[in-house]
């Protein structure tokens, strides 16, 4: 089963996330902030991450780039799913390795559109 790491500080998004992501059979793995993604990570790696940019102790940009340096890290389909919707921010995600971004709020469809597009359905 794929399986996919919800990254956000808020319950809210990482609760609607989940359900939307278990509808497409995705197993899910919730945490509010980057330090515990990257710990998430080391234990078991995903197939998928979900990722906010705004997070305590770690940020999912600083997330991002510790990940693309872990063994196996290269793996997981990043996509970025923040408000921060501005070029530099979109630019900063794809060079330190996102595979796609996602405007907030989001739904079922742009959920299922976008990991279509990055090849995970």
């Amino acid at each position: 089963m794929k399986s996919c790491l919800i990254v956000d500080a808020s319950k809210v998004i990482r609760l609607v996330a989940r359900k939307i992501l278990e509808d497409l059979e995705f197993e899910s793995e919730e945490v509010a902030d980057g330090q515990s993604a990257l710990e998430a990570c080391r234990r078991r790696m995903p197939s998928a991450i979900l990722l906010d940019w705004n997070l305590p102790v770690m940020s999912g940009i600083e997330f991002l780039r510790a990940l693309r340096s872990l063994p196996g890290g290269e793996a997981p389909r990043v996509l970025f799913c923040t408000i921060e919707n501005d070029l530099q921010h979109i630019q900063d995600a794809i060079k330190a390795g996102a595979d796609e971004y996602i405007m907030k709020p989001f739904d079922s469809e742009i959920i299922q559109a976008k990991f279509a597009q990055v090849g995970l359905l």
